[in-house]
């Protein structure tokens, strides 16, 4: 279950060896007298397009490691019920100090005793080697301390309550291991301990292979013996062929007409539940006209068509976004009043027309929209190569700006070379992810705050269209420090107001968590009926699953 939330899953097709290897498995009993599953065939191990013996959770080219570490707690990415999972508690002591209770009897997977110095330890190599520290914890944290073996206390500089999800849900790595490997982003961890319920059992470049850890702290609640990952590196028409002929037992592949090609082939045991995942964007490079002009930017909202795109691109499996930022209806609860619509902006190229024009943005007598400088307008879309249906959802974005009379070019790109054209700024317009998480200071200190952008030319954080606002970063500044639930929620209204009327990005979809899972061996997956866990959270659902009755 390495999940790819967004886009084509890069999954691949096996070589002629790995796949003897995995329909002789499938070949086999589903299930062994202990009542467990023998194995489940599962997608892309990951690894980027050279994949290594890597298994640092902290290296962006580790192979899946969900299983091997844990975290204090898990967060399930749906409803953000919390779940005690390496601490059993914890309690804020004002909006300062956090205190977490570890629990005790864990092991690592080679007998050592798990303990808070581990907690203590994996905080600190974060603070000593920043770029580890994706999430920014020690910007606000100001030490790390124990007391025994159970409790470890997280000091901040600054009431800081948004801290304890990323703090929470941070891997924990083993102190008597890592405390003598040097730099952690230089390490590839080809031997991984772990507290978690799986352990490698071996690898050879198409094949990953985990097994259940029989020491696990709640090992009886794993009853899947194997998982078996595949290779990244062939092409997806053939892995939704393997897909469509029962060769997974589950996978993250956004797979068109999914009732016809997948669920048809085996309706009873053949199923998919695709949730909102993050916030599907439309960026534009502020430092440039005319997206620098908030004008030209509110225009734009009229201007795209997104229920075509929700329906065409995206072939019906997701709904249109909120230009608030939020994933409705599941964040209601933080949708500031007043706002219309809930923020859902319809299509309207007439409107958009006319506010192009009273901004400044006339046509000339072809029909071309003319910038401010009198030139006709022209931008480049630069578009993952692969990803499919954001291929197309950029197709209606450049008809509908066709129809305005703007030029748009459309360029696909590798995602990773992309990806990295979006850090440095080198983009007119591009797609972006953001939000949907159950962080809501994240959720809008990612994409907005100052401290996360960077000039052009220098890699951004994570706020790639490069808005600067003071107004923006003291709000979440405040938000950061608020304890109360109804501050937080002024906050982020307010927060929510700048999204409509500043416009810094355009949502215009929320992109589905691909999740495609059988019944024929394992049952308990998450399901829209009850949706215990995202399709992400691969603790949660491993140990949730059992051995189907019909195995």
């Amino acid at each position: 279950m390495h999940w790819k939330k967004l886009g084509v899953s890069a999954v691949a097709v096996l070589t002629a060896a790995a796949v003897t290897t995995a329909c002789n498995a499938n070949s086999r009993a589903a299930t062994d007298t202990h009542g467990r599953v023998t194995a489940l065939n599962l997608g892309s191990f990951g690894g980027g397009t050279n994949p290594q013996k890597n298994f640092n959770p902290y290296s962006p080219n580790a192979l899946s490691f969900g299983y091997t570490y844990e975290p204090l707690y898990l967060v399930s990415q749906y409803n953000c019920a919390q779940t005690p999972w390496l601490a059993t508690g914890y309690q804020w002591s004002g909006s300062k100090k956090l205190t977490f209770t570890i629990r005790s009897g864990v092991k690592w997977s080679d007998g050592k005793p798990f303990t808070a110095a581990d907690v203590a330890f994996t905080f600190d190599l974060f603070k000593k080697y920043p770029a580890i520290d994706t999430n920014g914890i020690w910007r606000t944290l100001s030490s790390v301390t124990t007391a025994g073996s159970d409790k470890v206390t997280f000091t901040f500089k600054v009431a800081s309550t948004p801290s304890f999800t990323p703090i929470a849900q941070t891997l924990i790595v083993p102190q008597h291991v890592w405390s003598s490997v040097g730099d952690p982003t230089k390490y590839t961890n080809a031997n991984p301990v772990g507290t978690g319920p799986y352990n490698v059992k071996s690898f050879n470049g198409q094949q990953l292979v985990l097994q259940r850890n029989p020491k696990y702290w709640q090992a009886s609640k794993v009853k899947v013996d194997q998982l078996i990952f595949h290779s990244a590196g062939g092409g997806s028409e053939v892995d939704k062929l393997r897909l469509a002929r029962g060769e997974y037992d589950t996978n993250a592949m956004f797979v068109q007409d999914i009732q016809k090609t997948y669920v048809a082939k085996d309706p009873k045991h053949n199923h998919y539940w695709f949730p909102p995942g993050g916030v599907i964007s439309l960026f534009m490079n502020l430092t440039e006209k005319p997206f620098s002009d908030v004008a030209f930017r509110k225009a734009l909202t009229y201007a795209i068509d997104r229920e075509q795109i929700a329906n065409k691109a995206e072939f019906g499996y997701v709904k249109t976004a909120s230009q608030t930022g939020l994933v409705l209806p599941r964040q209601q609860q933080w949708l500031a009043s007043g706002i219309a619509n809930d923020g859902n902006i319809g299509y309207n190229q007439a409107k958009a027309d006319a506010m192009l024009t009273a901004a400044g943005y006339k046509k000339d007598s072809g029909g071309h929209r003319l910038g401010k400088n009198g030139k006709p307008l022209s931008m480049t879309f630069k578009v993952e190569a692969g990803y499919l249906d954001w291929i197309q959802a950029a197709q209606v974005i450049q008809t509908n700006l066709k129809a305005l009379g703007i030029k748009v070019g459309l360029q696909t790109i590798q995602p990773d070379t992309l990806d990295n054209e979006k850090k440095l700024g080198n983009f007119d317009l591009a797609f972006g992810v953001h939000g949907g998480t159950c962080n809501m200071f994240s959720n809008y200190q990612q994409p907005l705050a100052s401290d996360q952008t960077a000039p052009i030319g220098k890699p951004a954080v994570s706020n790639y269209v490069r808005w600067k606002n003071a107004n923006t970063d003291q709000l979440l500044t405040e938000l950061q420090q608020a304890t109360a639930q109804k501050q937080q929620q002024q906050l982020v209204g307010q927060l929510e107001k700048t999204m409509m009327n500043q416009v810094p990005m355009i949502p215009l979809w929320y992109g589905a968590v691909w999740f495609e899972y059988s019944t024929k061996k394992a049952v308990g997956w998450p399901t829209a009926q009850h949706p215990y866990a995202n399709p992400g959270d691969n603790l949660l659902i491993i140990t949730h699953l059992k051995p189907s009755s019909t195995s």
